[in-house]
């Protein structure tokens, strides 16, 4: 079963295999699909949700979903997408060629028609991404890197010949993959977490088996909410026991421990923990099932702590996935860069390349003044940017001075006869008296330090706007030292200057002084900062769930080779650096007005359908919540860039800005999105239970105990409820079975809170 069609049932996404090549075709050639198609490609890009999307890559869960699928089939999907229409052809002919060494099984023209989908036979020794890599190097093409997760679909165009160019019959092949390197998911840190939890499975089959006893079932499911409970204990023995399985001493306890928190999300049942939680370090079977029937016995309080800790953990790293990257390595950025990013970034390592890349564009975008830029909601946006670089200590962060040293030269050359002006009138001018000569209105400083009082802060804010709607740009070695800009020094205040900023919202102060620094513009300040992965969530603590980090764009380092300690080797910054780069800052500098790109629009437009669908995928809603303003951010870099090109759009601008968003969204959820995860969580409990909520009324008229703690539980309800199920008794609106234990509604319920009369024999016999 390697071809799946998609279809949509009580809002969840599931998947049915097509089994023959008659099958198949009928669903393809139908007048509906060709009719859509058709609208895509005449520029209508809502028609293409509409289309039939397959899967190629992945076999469904048990009850036919495709969320949180882990099952590989025997094949491989890869979209090859943004071919320029000259190579086209080339690209086609290069694919057939090698559809033996390759073992093609599929190649259809992409939904747009500017690339194609193809499906190979999977190299079974190798991850998805591993295969993947194998296929675009023996092609000599580059792979979505966005499509390399198993559960990706793709939208398919018809039966036609030039869009099903190729179709071999060995794609409906009936065969399950069992790869030993990746069960659970595409990333190695699974594989491991897969393939140490199989050695597990195995020990108690095999103790199992000495022992006389039945062998573990696997009749429950294996996964909770899209999530392999593989994967639950694996993060929660990272998480609550330094990543350490357990062994002989401890595995008793922890056993018990691990058996009280998984009851949960078992079903309280013996069996499905049975199944799920392995005999640790030769732990003998019965003694493991004596701990779990222990753990059931023991008292409830509800959801615990530790667990919903595990699973928000979880939920933020499916996220990160979403991003293109993997849990420990980002997006992995284009090869081929716009000539710009690709001068700025020549002269330091390929690791600190997209650090570079990101932290430069706060100082290119303060060499625009007067310059607006439409988005795809007809909102007009200035260039904002404000990158924090995020990275451990003696990483090599200070790598991105340099470069924007050389692009805010000409700036601070233009600054050093305003700021002697400026001195020059307050000589002449001094405090505590009226000024004998008005500050001279042409003065205009840009570059500010981080030492400022609200004072001068406010008045650089004026200046810039006065003359020419400028920019005020700083850069800090950490960002605790943005609390200097102004006077109040707080967290608060540099987090209510970045919103404000980011919509160039007005700022400034209104006095009655004379001498006082009087004036209100709008806020134009880009900024450069650094610092480490915990003074970042210190800083931003209270700002991640109110518009303030989502304004932000987030770079970080990561360095994946043998040489962490040693100090990056960079190349010489000179004058003919200065000289390549200048052309482009002239095109900055001379751009006003308002800017329009069509193709940025498409893309962004694209990119945002993209991130919905990812979003609803991996059931993120920080991801979601991110996902708004990274696109905007991405979007802007493009239009930067479109300008510095002198007004050129290109393959490589348009692949720079998908893997810009990616990548600000991956830092983002790498260190804030579980955060964010659990504030969103909490708000939707808050709310769903900021008023009185009737629980007798969502309960069944017959209920047991059990479902009735399963839905307090469910309401963020504390406690066994054993007293509020006597105070509905002594009310009168239920009524126990002795014999069964279950309860039932009465007509005194049913009299007050449903205004009917109570009918029927079904509860005469509790009366």
């Amino acid at each position: 079963m390697s071809v799946h069609v998609i279809y949509y049932k009580g809002g969840a996404k599931l998947m049915r295999p097509i089994l023959t090549r008659e099958s198949y075709l009928k669903l393809r050639g139908s007048k509906k699909q060709k009719a859509t198609l058709a609208a895509v490609r005449e520029g209508d890009e809502e028609k293409k949700t509409k289309l039939l999307q397959m899967n190629y890559s992945c076999l469904p869960n048990e009850d036919g979903t495709l969320k949180g699928s882990t099952r590989m089939s025997t094949t491989v999907g890869m979209d090859v997408d943004h071919i320029a229409q000259e190579q086209m052809e080339a690209v086609k002919e290069r694919i057939l060629e090698k559809k033996e060494e390759l073992g093609l099984l599929m190649l259809e023209k992409s939904a747009r028609g500017a690339g194609y989908h193809l499906v190979f036979r999977r190299r079974r020794e190798l991850t998805q991404e591993e295969n993947l890599r194998w296929a675009s190097e023996l092609l000599g093409v580059e792979f979505d890197s966005g499509a390399k997760d198993i559960t990706r679909v793709f939208f398919t165009t018809t039966d036609d010949e030039e869009e099903l160019i190729y179709l071999d019959d060995g794609i409906f092949e009936m065969e399950e993959v069992r790869c030993k390197m990746e069960e659970a998911s595409v990333t190695r840190d699974s594989c491991d977490s897969s393939k140490s939890n199989e050695t597990s499975r195995l020990r108690d089959i095999e103790t199992s088996r000495l022992q006389g006893n039945a062998l573990p079932t696997t009749k429950y499911p294996l996964e909770y909410n899209g999530i392999g409970y593989k994967e639950i204990i694996s993060k929660y023995w990272q998480m609550f026991n330094d990543g350490k399985e357990p062994q002989e001493g401890d595995r008793d306890t922890l056993t018990y421990q691990l058996a009280c928190d998984l009851r949960h999300i078992c079903g309280r049942n013996a069996q499905w923990l049975d199944q799920v939680i392995p005999c640790y370090d030769g732990f003998p079977l019965e003694e493991k099932r004596k701990k779990i029937e222990s753990a059931l016995g023991a008292k409830s309080e509800g959801m615990p702590y530790r667990l919903k800790q595990v699973l928000a953990a979880l939920k933020s790293q499916s996220a990160i996935k979403a991003c293109g990257g993997t849990l420990t390595t980002p997006p992995e950025m284009p090869k081929k860069l716009p000539p710009l990013v690709r001068l700025l970034t020549s002269n330091v390592p390929d690791f600190y390349k997209p650090a570079v890349a990101s932290a430069v564009f706060p100082a290119l975008a303060a060499h625009l003044h007067g310059v607006k830029f439409r988005y795809w909601d007809n909102v007009e946006h200035e260039a904002t940017f404000m990158n924090v670089l995020i990275g451990r200590q003696s990483i090599g962060k200070g790598t991105i001075k340099k470069p924007i040293e050389f692009i805010m030269e000409d700036i601070r050359q233009r600054d050093i006869p305003n700021r002697q002006r400026e001195a020059e009138w307050k000589q002449k001018n001094p405090g505590a008296k009226q000024k004998k000569d008005p500050r001279p209105t042409d003065i205009c400083i840009q570059m500010l330090i981080d030492n400022l009082t609200d004072a001068v802060f406010n008045q650089r804010i004026v200046d810039a706007n006065n003359n020419g709607e400028r920019f005020i740009y700083t850069i800090v070695d950490e960002i605790d030292a943005l609390k200097k800009v102004t006077s109040k020094g707080s967290v608060d205040e540099v987090g209510l200057l970045i919103r404000k900023a980011f919509d160039n919202s007005m700022a400034g102060q209104e006095r009655v002084g004379a001498d006082s620094v009087s004036g209100i513009a709008p806020l134009r300040w880009n900024f450069n900062a650094s610092t480490t992965p915990p003074n970042a969530r210190k800083f931003f603590y209270k700002m991640v769930n109110d518009g303030t980090v989502s304004r932000l764009d987030v770079a970080t380092i990561i360095r994946d080779d043998d040489s962490d300690d040693e100090a990056p080797i960079l190349g010489i910054y000179d004058h003919r650096f200065a000289a390549e780069m200048k052309p482009y800052i002239d095109r900055l500098e001379a751009c006003n007005g308002l800017i329009e790109c069509p193709q940025a629009r498409k893309l962004s437009l694209e990119m945002k359908k993209e991130n919905s669908d990812a979003a609803k995928l991996y059931d993120s809603e920080a991801y979601r919540v991110f996902s708004y303003r990274a696109n905007v951010i991405a979007w802007l870099k493009g239009m930067v860039l479109y300008v510095a090109h002198g007004y050129k759009w290109s393959k490589e601008i348009a692949d720079f800005v998908r893997w810009s968003q990616q990548y600000n969204l991956w830092c983002k959820m790498l260190y804030f999105g579980q955060q964010l995860e659990k504030e969103l969580r909490e708000e939707v409990e808050i709310q769903r239970q900021s008023g009185p909520q009737n629980l007798l009324e969502l309960l069944p008229d017959e209920f047991s105990k059990e479902q009735y703690q399963l839905m307090r539980q469910s309401q963020g309800r504390t406690g066994n409820g054993d007293g509020t199920l006597r105070s509905w008794a002594c009310r009168g609106y239920i009524a126990a079975d002795a014999a069964s234990g279950r309860y039932v509604k009465t007509e005194e319920y049913l009299r007050k809170f449903k205004g009917a009369e109570f009918k029927g024999s079904k509860l005469s016999h509790f009366i």
